[in-house]
């Protein structure tokens, strides 16, 4: 009897000119999560939607329970066992979760879809995740997290024998992530095999049995976790050893800057009385479980949302944005959380995503200048060590994490006053991560104030100077960071729940 579940042998695959990848390898036992990892670009998505039949491999062969296959669509690798729970999640946001669970199944009932049994499917496969769902709730209603612990549930209901997740926690909660670990713990033991795409070292060390490393294209690593070390891992992702995980936060903040005085919004969900300052030249980070009101407070801050009660007073001066333009006269730039639905032009090239915020900048003789535009674009990439062939190559070609350094880029190009970044570094690998705390602190260091969203404990706690912890939309706290530890901001973030 074949010991692999899934085998891949010598799969290629190339765009145009760029090979992606090159003659890979890669064996997956019965009941073993093995953890992918590499750099943004490094090939592993694209590996895993040739085994899903999104793209249509060049080269090579897959194997599942011994048998060659060859997916030609993603509809035929489910019926066949093998369900992939996507980094950016597609869902039909105005449906419900239970029409979102059946999409393309839905059971009938005299020829006329069967309300009921979805119901009673949907609540009965929560309730074997230990989830707690409502099936009719509207997707757009639920976060984002949420929206991928339901993916998550469909891939599931499929009755896979592999499910492929691809940065699955880059939403979740500590809890939401415990949570998963114990349903792909519970899969594990009943034969299911996972492949575990992150950039999470920690989670490859706690959750998965084996651990592989793609570079360039090229699988260069494939070990049992419990024989692999850290800086193993490191240097077979990134070619070269990385002493520590953040860099030094030497920047020296100055006066108090940006003042947020008892800051209410109008919609839900509702932030209450919201107040605090921070200071030029300062990293300050805001943590809470996803739900708390992080990032509805940076769109209150951006004129995204509105403000019921309130002041924002930016060096004195007393300000209240109607929309995000009036944000950004006054040197205000803003990561969104989503980069898919609301921090790019998908359809549009690296170039134009790049100087969309800033097409003043690019004028000759009041007419844009491509010239102006075209070296702006290739500044941001040699800047932020961007992987892509040209400034022409669509954004959405690019994988999740080149496709978060054109976003940060674009706004650097604005040289804002005052950063704040929802989840900066989601679904970016460890190298580029080290470059973008890099750039935090250089920004901070020249007298930019920065505030930074972020659910990586260890993250929040190795770039900051301050940390204001939410909880239930409400302000729990406020600790200097080299005087707490996580079961510090853990204690703060249940405080108002």
């Amino acid at each position: 009897m074949n010991q692999y579940l899934l085998e891949i042998k010598n799969l290629s695959k190339s765009f145009a000119k760029n090979k992606v990848l090159n003659g890979i390898n890669l064996t997956i036992k019965k009941g073993n999560v093995l953890g992918l990892m590499g750099e943004n670009g490094a090939g592993k998505s694209t590996m895993m939607k040739c085994l899903f039949g999104i793209y249509a491999k060049d080269e090579g062969q897959i194997f599942l329970d011994g048998k060659p296959v060859d997916f030609k669509n993603p509809k035929e690798a489910l019926e066949n066992g093998v369900a992939m729970v996507h980094q950016e999640l597609n869902q039909c946001l105005d449906r419900t979760v239970k029409d979102n669970l059946f999409l393309g199944r839905y059971p009938k009932k005299l020829g006329i879809i069967d309300e009921n049994k979805m119901f009673r499917e949907s609540s009965k496969l929560f309730a074997t995740l230990n989830m707690r769902v409502n099936p009719n709730t509207i997707m757009r209603k639920m976060s984002v997290s949420q929206r991928q612990m339901v993916e998550i549930a469909k891939a599931v209901s499929y009755n896979a024998k592999i499910i492929v997740l691809d940065e699955p926690t880059s939403s979740l909660t500590e809890p939401e992530i415990n949570k998963l670990f114990s349903i792909v713990r519970s899969l594990r033991e009943k034969g299911v095999s996972f492949v575990y795409i992150s950039h999470k070292m920690d989670e490859i060390f706690q959750i998965c049995d084996e651990v592989a490393v793609l570079r360039d294209g090229n699988m260069v690593y494939q070990k049992e976790t419990k024989n692999s070390q850290m800086d193993e891992l490191i240097s077979a992702m990134v070619g070269r050893s990385l002493d520590k995980r953040f860099p030094d936060v030497d920047n020296k903040p100055g006066d108090d800057y940006l003042e947020i005085r008892n800051l209410s919004t109008k919609y839900e969900p509702h932030l209450e009385d919201i107040s605090f300052t921070v200071k030029k030249g300062e990293i300050f980070g805001l943590y809470g479980l996803v739900g708390a009101g992080r990032s509805e407070l940076l769109e209150s801050i951006f004129g995204i949302r509105t403000i019921a009660t309130g002041e924002i007073i930016l060096n004195g001066k007393k300000l209240r944005f109607r929309t995000p333009k009036e944000a950004m006269d006054y040197n205000f730039a803003l990561v969104t959380e989503e980069r898919k639905l609301d921090g790019m032009f998908g359809k549009a090239s690296i170039e134009f995503n790049t100087c969309i915020t800033n097409l003043q900048q690019y004028k000759s003789f009041g007419l844009l200048s491509n010239k102006k535009m075209r070296d702006a674009a290739n500044r941001e990439i040699k800047k932020m060590h961007t992987k892509c062939v040209s400034a022409d190559e669509l954004i959405s070609s690019l994988s999740g994490g080149n496709q978060q350094k054109v976003i940060i880029g674009k706004w650097i190009e604005r040289e804002p006053d005052i950063f704040l970044l929802d989840e900066p570094t989601r679904g970016i690998d460890v190298g580029a991560k080290y470059e973008i705390y890099q750039l935090i602190i250089q920004m901070a260091k020249a007298g930019k104030t920065i505030i930074v969203v972020s659910s990586e404990m260890p993250e929040i706690l190795g770039i900051t100077n301050r940390i204001a912890v939410m909880s239930n939309h409400r302000l729990a706290g406020i600790v200097n960071t080299k005087d707490t530890d996580q079961e510090a901001l853990l204690r703060l973030s249940d405080k108002y729940l």
